[in-house]
Formats: structure tokens, sequence, C-alpha cells
């Protein structure tokens, strides 16, 4: 069952109910309610609602205390297929589709709405895009009608590919369930945790005591009165007239850099970070009735993992997870995938010896045991160096090793990367696209720094083979991701248990302690199914290591 749902003015709505092949299968109905009217069906079809965006149709249904079981959602489905078609990055709204069905000028999509803190209120924080409620139920028809036959004729396999839609969509639906829900944060510790860092914070909104006396460390050192710290430009220019050139500031150059000013700068460096991003001010602006409570954004990079607008809820530093406590009574299930990307290379480059080795508990030690002579570090640097594109110091000879011992798996990432540098486009194993060569990426999004910079088209051509090298595993690892936090949500349903944080391939549920053996027992569950929906009756194992702690920060 489907049921087609547009929001209109004042929590009223439109609905049409659609057979298993998106024809009406009934009249359609304007509800004063919208949210009892999805309750309702909740309660009686579970159906699977079309709608025009889930982050914005479901966050005041979830306020409503409504929680639905499926969806499609028109936006992010166009968002793929555009990237199948290689138009990447174009317009996705429904009025857009629209537009280039009729051959008419297409509008720019709506500017997201910026996730502002709780202190601006709930609805500020799930407010949906002035467009939506535009949105009628016809247009919203004649978009998925076209997307259900665009889906048909995909370059990839459209079954794969409709698995992709369903899984981003149910993505869409953790991301709001997860903004709803929050993440258990005591401000207090949060608190203590800033003094003990950083000292008392200044009574003038200036930098902590810590950092103040760290600057004056940094300027003794270098001979000078006064220099600021976070200044790229001013650090360059003191480590010069030092007799000391380095090509950036970044921790890991400075880490090489024998000089007085090193220490205290790298101390600076860090606890500055956290100030400015996980400060006081942080804490008072996101931190609201003992929940962080920021907004996710499904598919928010290319390779498909999700990002997050405003909080930086996807990077919380280690030391700052000393907040995150589960609430008295309650714990945290913190679960990875072990190795996961590299077990995605085994699964689908159709390496049989790689997949052998992806059995183990340990793929790296399974893979020195087979073929690099017990060592694990070098077995480790050549499946990464695969993967990244590395190609120079200690790769060189482990990747040959690779290469003799596993070419069917090395020579899939090196098709990727000639696609890549030819200009071509690649697709994860679902059918994910990455962007055209004439759209400018951020080099970042595929987990590594680019060294090419202005470099000329040939250094821009091996940067974009590495893109797509790594993309076709990258992109397949949060296609899993995605599949396992469907399953695991289903799992979860009607239970107390709530998944609070989801950031690449690590998930955390609160929930009561008496349940984390459950909760575990669901998580090992979930990665198998996971597993079996993407790749079949494969040899490969995705175990998932998880535990459970009363804090974030007790988690390995």
């Amino acid at each position: 069952m489907l049921v087609a749902a547009v929001p209109g003015e004042g929590g009223s709505g439109r609905l049409l109910p659609l057979d298993d092949g998106g024809r009406p299968a009934g009249a359609a109905a304007t509800v004063p309610s919208l949210a009892a009217a999805v309750a309702s069906w909740e309660a009686a079809e579970k159906p699977r609602w079309i709608w025009p965006s889930t982050m914005a149709v479901y966050p005041p249904l979830l306020a409503a205390g409504v929680r639905v079981e499926r969806c499609h959602d028109v936006e992010l489905t166009e968002a793929l297929l555009l990237g199948s078609e290689g138009t990447w990055g174009a317009p996705r709204s429904v009025a857009a589709a629209l537009a280039r069905l009729r051959g008419t000028p297409v509008p720019p999509d709506p500017p997201p709405v910026t996730a502002e803190p709780p202190g601006g209120g709930q609805d500020a924080l799930f407010a949906a895009p002035a467009a939506t409620p535009s949105v009628t139920l016809e247009d919203l028809l004649m978009a998925y009608a076209d997307q259900r036959a665009r889906m048909s004729a995909v370059p990839s396999s459209p079954g794969r590919f409709r698995l992709l839609v369903a899984a981003e969509s149910a993505g869409a639906l953790v991301a709001a369930e997860m903004g709803a829900a929050g993440l258990p944060w005591r401000a207090d510790v949060h608190d203590a945790l800033l003094r003990e860092l950083l000292g008392p914070p200044s009574a003038v909104g200036g930098p902590p005591a810590r950092l103040v006396s760290l600057a004056a460390e940094i300027a003794a050192a270098f001979g000078v009165r006064h220099l600021h710290p976070e200044s790229p430009g001013e650090l360059l220019k003191a480590f010069h007239r030092a007799g000391v050139d380095v090509p950036n500031t970044r921790s890991w150059t400075l880490q090489k850099v024998d000089h007085p000013a090193v220490p205290p700068l790298l101390a600076y460096k860090e606890l500055f970070r956290i100030w400015t991003a996980h400060g006081w001010a942080w804490r008072d602006a996101w931190i609201q009735n003992g929940r962080f409570r920021p907004e996710y954004v499904p598919g928010g990079v290319v390779s498909g993992r999700w990002a997050s607008r405003g909080g930086g809820a996807l990077q919380i530093p280690k030391v700052v997870r000393r907040a995150v406590i589960a609430d008295p009574g309650w714990c945290l299930v913190v679960a990875d995938a072990a190795q996961l990307e590299p077990r995605v290379l085994a699964a689908v480059s159709g390496d049989a010896r790689l997949a052998a080795a992806g059995q183990a508990g340990d793929l790296y030690a399974a893979l020195a045991t087979d073929a690099f002579a017990g060592d694990r570090a070098k077995a480790k640097v050549a499946l990464l160096g695969a993967m990244y594109g590395q190609t120079g110091g200690a790769a060189i000879p482990a990747l040959a090793v690779l290469r003799s011992n596993y070419p069917t798996a090395f020579d899939y990432v090196e098709s990727a990367a000639r696609t890549g540098e030819g200009g071509g486009l690649v697709r994860s194993w679902l059918g994910r696209t990455c962007p055209p060569s004439s759209v400018s990426v951020s080099l970042a999004d595929a987990g590594y720094e680019s060294g090419d910079g202005g470099a000329p088209d040939s250094g821009r051509s091996r940067a974009r083979g590495r893109f797509t090298r790594n993309f076709v595993i990258q992109a397949t690892a949060a296609e899993w991701a995605l599949a396992l936090l469907a399953t695991l949500r289903t799992a979860l349903a009607g239970t107390p248990a709530e998944l609070v944080l989801f950031q690449h391939d690590e998930v955390l549920v609160h929930c009561p302690a008496d349940q984390a053996d459950s909760v575990i027992e669901a998580v090992h569950a979930a990665g198998i199914k996971a597993t079996a929906a993407l790749f079949g009756d494969t040899e490969v194992r995705f175990p998932m290591e998880a535990s459970a702690v009363e804090c974030y920060a007790e988690a390995k």
C-alpha cells in the first residue's frame, strides 16, 4: 500500500492512496490534521508514504507523536536519479523535477533552512522549507510517476537502485527521529571538562586562561611580545624569522618540526578547536533539557555519507564525549563495523581469495597470514593504499604483493581510477553515481587530502582518479551502513530504545540498561541482514563490535 501526502497550512494536508503500481486507488482527501490522518493510516495499513521531503514533512509528525514505518522521499530520490543521469547537483525539488518534465525553466532549490540551536525553539529547528506547502498532490504524483519510470531504466541494476532509494529514504526517517530524540548530554559534566582543559572562562568573552597562557608561551618561544597562534599567516612568518620554513601550519606538519614553539602550539591548536567548536557558547546554544539535537543531512556528502547542519554532530572530539552520558538506569550501546571499507572491497570485487580472507574477524591479520609473511602492518598498508591511491613510499612493495595475490580486487579499484582519470562516471554497488568531472568536488569527501591544488590538467585527472577509486568503495560502505540503520530501526520499533547518533560506520543506541544485551543482539543481527540485503550469499563477514557503556567516551 502506498499513500501520497503533501502538507498544507496549519497542520492540514492532502492524501491519496495508491496501488503498488503508483496509480490512484481511491479518492484524494483533504484532512484538517495531517498528523492524525497519518497516525490512522499507520495503525491500519503501515503504508509506504510518498512525500516531497522527509526532513520537511516528518519532524512535525514526530513532534505530534506520530512515527511512520516506510517512505519514499521524492527529493532524495531525484538527487540519486540526477546523479545516475550525469547531472549530479541539479535542482532536486518537486518543482524542478516537473520543470524538466515540461521543458520549462528549472527553478533553483530553495536554500536549506539552517538549523538553529534549541534556544531558538523547536519550531525553528524543525521548520520546513517555505516552498514545501506549495507542492500539490498532483505535482507530487506526476514527479513520482516519472521517477518510477526512470528508476527502471538506470544504467546500473534497477533492482539494486530501488534498494538504494529505499535505504536512502529509510535513512532520512532515522535522521529525523534522531534529531527529535536527541543525544543525551550532561551540561554540568561538559562545563567541568572545559574548565579542566581550558581553565575558567573569560569574564569578558575572550579566550580562557589556558589559551592565554599557551599563547604567551608560544610568543616567548618565537622571541616576540604578542602573536595570534590561530593565524596561519602570523605563524608562517614567525617560523620563517626563526629560520624554519614550513609549507603550512597543520598539526601533522608541525609534529615534524624541531622548535620550542611547537609543543605549546600543538596544544593550543587542539584546545582552541575545542573552545570554538564545543566550548561554553556551543554548550549554552545547543544543549537543552539534557539533549543535543542537531539536524542531520542524509546524503549530504557525495559518497552518500551524512552531514549535519549546525552543531557539529559528526565531529564530536573524543574528550568532549565525556559529557555524553546515558540517563539514570539507561546505557549507551555503541557499535561500529570493523574494517568496513576493506570488507566492502572483498564483497564487491569478486576476488575469491580476498573474500575468503574476509571471513576472518581481523581481515588484515588474515591477509598477512595468506600473502604477506605474517606482516599485518604491510597487509594494511597495501589494502588501504589500493583503495585510497597511495602509490609511494612503503606502499610500493606492499601493493606489488597485493596485485600479485589479489588481482581481481586490485583491478576493481584500478578500473575505477582509470575511469575517473578519463572523465567517466563510476557507481557504487547499488548505483549511486559519482559527480561528473566538470563538477568541482572537495577531495576530502573521499577521505583524503589532495596535494594537487592548482595542478595542471594531468594532476587534476590523477586527483579525480584517486577520488573515483575510493568512491566505489566508500559509497558502497555508506549503503551498507544505511541498510544497517534501516534494519536496526525496524528491530527497535516498539521498544524504549532509540537510535541517537550515527556517523559513517558507528551507531549509538540509548536504551534501558536491562535491555542492553537484546539491543546488542539486534545490532549483530542487523549487520548480518544488511550484508545479505546488499551482497546476497557472500563469504565476507561484516562483524559489528558493540558494547554497553554509561558514557560515550568509555567505548573503544
